[in-house]
């Protein structure tokens, strides 16, 4: 027997590193010269587990969107549910006004509520009243249920008119003497009054056409002198005279109370 070599342990290390590829040297040489029956498979692979399946690759890109296809030749479907409701439209044009309905029954208040109404209108009534004392005190002349007012400035009859019933009032026409006296302190001058022979000349009527129940010419008037005299002036002495209706003279307006 040969002595013990001091180089054989570094052999066998070195052959260590190797032997893996020696094994599989060896197996695949047996497949390959293997009988014909035998499946040309690796036993090392048969030897091994199945490997843990890997997780799934990424979704790819949508692909283009193919051309449309031919209708279908079958019967057609049932017709799907509605969608969402759009917005909604332009108003339309206003329709014709409905015919008018009949009156409806007076409204019902409780005691309590109708007296506080009927207590309301007698306060409401009591400071209008106080209100048309003072108007009357310091502007105004009331005769009867009649109460005259002038803005102090001197117009045309037609302007008059205007002016009036501006305000819900009428011109002036005194039916009675205390009337007439009335105005004739209030303007204190010429004022127009609400009087006309235009229509029929030489017939005096209010301007509503009404006849006159109460006449205070002066002397010698109406005399429709120059053929164009058919309004009426009352004077600073309180008697009328029929001028122009171009004439201008104090604006007096009469209010019914």
């Amino acid at each position: 027997m040969a002595p013990f070599s001091a180089e054989a342990p570094a052999r066998t290390t070195m052959l260590f590193p190797l032997l893996p590829l020696l094994l599989l040297s060896v197996v695949a040489v047996s497949c390959l010269e293997g009988p014909e029956t035998v499946p040309n498979t690796c036993p090392v692979m048969v030897c091994g587990s199945p490997g843990a399946n890997g997780f799934p690759g990424k979704d790819g890109r949508d692909g283009a969107k193919g051309e449309k296809g031919e209708p279908g030749e079958g019967l057609r479907g049932l017709q799907g549910p509605p969608g969402k409701m759009g917005p909604p439209g332009a108003p339309g044009l206003s329709g014709l006004p409905g015919p008018v309905g009949l009156k409806g029954e007076p409204g019902k208040c409780t005691d309590f509520d109708c007296e506080l109404i009927v207590s309301e209108k007698e306060t409401l009534q009591k400071e209008l009243d106080r209100i048309k004392n003072w108007i009357i005190f310091a502007l105004g002349k009331k005769v009867g249920k009649k109460f005259f007012l002038t803005n102090g400035e001197t117009m045309s009859l037609d302007k008059i008119k205007d002016l009036c019933k501006h305000f819900q009032a009428s011109v002036a026409v005194p039916t009675n003497a205390a009337e007439n006296q009335a105005i004739k302190n209030l303007a204190k001058k010429d004022a127009i009054l609400g009087i006309t022979d235009e229509e029929n000349e030489g017939q005096f009527v209010d301007l509503k056409g009404n006849a006159l129940t109460y006449q205070n010419w002066r002397n010698g008037e109406p005399n429709n002198a120059d053929s164009g005299e058919d309004c009426v002036l009352l004077t600073e002495n309180g008697k009328w005279n029929d001028i122009s209706c171009s004439h201008s003279g104090l604006a007096v307006c009469e209010f019914l109370l």
